[in-house]
């Protein structure tokens, strides 16, 4: 077998490991294998790309991969958790942007077009710049913002649809333009193609800017699947088959994502795409709309403890309040004692929990919480009647009772966690302060709740320390 037919074979490899990734990441238990058969399929890419015959530049292409992979292992050995998903938009960007530099540097080598196929050729770079630009610039906002570097607070310019829709009008006309005036030896088309990347660029920014803060999780999602399309069509570029599949394979996973992000938010996939997302949920605020009724009952860990003693069924609720303070080690040994004491104990966790996708089922895995009490919302909501005890720990947004009853409030419609069905619950915050969506919670004020104020870790600590006296 000849060097090509071994690359081909190589990539079917790496393409069928990246799909058996996928489905590993599906759930918790096959998690890690997921991460194992990705990891081995890009290093099987990686090898297979460079034993290419058309790849000669050894020197300068380890200068680029070694400097590269010992950078992201330094990255993810020091990243926390609570910094993950801004890693994640910063990788976003890294693909946009290579996506970008990759259209602009095929366009200038008149060898990368095959003749006959100069107006295809065209359509893939002018299409792959695009998406790649809006990448770029949209993951460099959505990290900015989940970093707190610039407000969660949604830019809404008067007209802001009719803008997204005037820049990708303009685009299109600019794409006609490049496409017509072809792969001449002077590059007739760079000016509109640069033009073009300019105006992606910012349409990516006015597209992340119009998007509030308690919906960035969704926003990182979608990027994910922007990513995806943006490496594929840098794939159709480059004539590579496993980047095309590669990045289809991202972005159709990230799309789904999405979709089921939108869902268990109660928002639409279509204006994600558009913008503005999370900023026309729900009615219009009133003016004379009153805040949360009742009084706060705030009491201390000893209550707490006593509590947990005397209830038989508890649910536990983690936010992103939870990944700020690493309370999930400490929490996972309470757990362990509520077990053996035989009181059941399960997670109940909202679909945008934290600030990205599964970040607190991660977290819960990093500290052994076995998997098969860790349960998703639309199992659980339906037995908080029948529960003893809620702990609420760092989350707010997610068991706040005004997304069911106040039509009015941002969040209307958002499905949540029914914790304040159940006999009691405690709820672990520093203070009163609202959530990421900036509303406050009634969940608070009502009758049922008591509000252990402090640091989650130094409090779910002093809990485990009454329990082992």
């Amino acid at each position: 077998m000849n060097t090509a037919g071994l690359v081909t074979v190589a990539y079917i490899t790496a393409a069928v490991l990246f799909i058996l990734s996928l489905g590993g990441l599906s759930n918790q238990e096959n998690a890690r294998k997921g991460n194992i058969y990705g990891m081995l399929g890009m290093v099987i890419a990686l090898v297979a790309t460079a034993a290419q015959e058309s790849v000669t530049g050894y020197g300068l292409l380890a200068a680029a991969v070694v400097p590269g992979a010992v950078i992201g292992a330094l990255l993810a050995s020091r990243v926390a958790m609570t910094s993950m998903p801004e890693l994640v938009a910063v990788l976003h960007s890294f693909v946009g942007l290579a996506a970008v530099l990759v259209g602009v540097a095929n366009y200038l080598e008149p060898t990368a077009v095959i003749p006959g196929e100069e107006s295809i050729h065209a359509i893939e770079v002018f299409i792959g710049v695009f998406v790649g630009a809006i990448t770029f610039t949209g993951s460099v906002l959505a990290y900015l913002k989940l970093k707190g570097s610039v407000s969660g607070k949604p830019l809404m310019l008067p007209g802001r649809h009719l803008l997204n829709l005037g820049l990708v009008l303009t685009c299109v006309y600019l794409g006609y333009d490049f496409v017509a005036w072809g792969h001449g030896a002077d590059h007739p088309g760079l000016v509109p193609l640069l033009i073009m990347t300019g105006i992606a660029g910012f349409l990516g920014f006015h597209m992340v800017a119009a998007i509030g803060g308690a919906d960035m999780p969704v926003v990182v999602s979608m990027l994910n699947s922007y990513s995806g399309w943006a490496a594929s069509a840098a794939g159709f570029m480059l004539g590579n088959d496993l980047l095309i599949i590669t990045g289809a394979l991202v972005g159709s996973s990230g799309a789904i994502l999405s979709v089921i992000m939108c869902k268990a938010m109660n928002r639409s996939f279509i204006s994600v795409i558009l913008g503005g997302f999370g900023t026309d949920s729900g009615g219009a605020p009133s003016g004379d709309r009153k805040g949360p009724e009742g009084e706060v009952t705030s009491v201390d860990v000893e209550e707490v403890v006593a509590q947990l003693k005397e209830a038989t069924s508890i649910v536990i609720i983690p936010g992103y309040g939870m990944a700020v303070a690493q309370a999930q080690h400490s929490l996972a040994e309470v757990v362990k004692i509520l077990r053996a004491k035989k009181k059941e104990v399960r997670f109940a966790i909202h679909p945008v929990a934290g600030r990205l996708p599964g970040h607190m089922n991660v977290l819960l895995a990093e500290a052994n919480v076995p998997y098969d009490i860790v349960l998703e919302m639309d199992e659980l909501n339906a037995d908080f009647p029948s529960t003893d005890l809620v702990l609420v720990i760092g989350a707010n947004d997610i068991v706040n009772p005004d997304a069911e009853d106040d039509p009015s409030s941002p969040i209307a419609g958002m499905p949540v966690l029914q914790c304040w069905k159940a006999g009691q619950t405690v709820v672990m915050k520093r203070s009163m302060g609202s959530g990421y969506a900036g509303v406050q919670n009634p969940l608070f004020y009502k009758n049922n709740n008591d509000m252990l104020f402090g640091d989650a870790k130094k409090n779910v600590d002093a809990i485990l320390a009454k329990f082992r006296e």
